[in-house]
């Protein structure tokens, strides 16, 4: 099976958390802010720059552009190319009309366990995160 909907959405999800992230690596000198957060270097939410904002949770952070929002969790060793159903059926949901079939949750959820199956996706191994990582060999 290849699902070229389901590649896309993924990769036009990490292009989103890239742009994210670069932004607050520019501002805070880190893609991951967790950490400067947890020790009360900067607060939970807060603006990165001129219509753009950002707010901290658990182990993730969403980050508001103008025209879409993009939440992502970090992955072990401050990883940013991590992703999960949730993630993307909720950033297909920003962008409908790229994606529709996917705003479908049961549809996302079909097709993502398939590519698991297919060892396109994966996890690290050894690590609690719940977040799949492209297999670049299969992919």
């Amino acid at each position: 099976m290849k699902n070229k909907d389901l590649e896309c959405l993924v990769d036009d999800f990490l292009i989103q958390v890239d742009r994210a992230t670069d932004l607050l690596e520019k501002k805070f000198g880190r893609k991951c802010i967790l950490r400067l957060w947890r020790l009360n270097e900067i607060p939970q939410r807060g603006i990165v720059t001129d219509g753009v904002s950002y707010e901290l949770h658990g182990v993730g952070c969403r980050v508001s552009f103008p025209e879409v929002c993009v939440d992502f969790d970090y992955g072990p060793d401050e990883r940013v190319d991590g992703f999960d159903i949730w993630r993307l059926y909720v950033y297909a949901c920003e962008v409908p009309s790229l994606y529709p079939k996917y705003t479908d949750q049961s549809v996302l959820e079909r097709d993502f366990k398939e590519y698991i199956r297919l060892g396109k996706v994966e996890r690290v191994s050894g690590s609690l995160s719940s977040l799949y990582f492209k297999n670049k060999l299969r992919w």
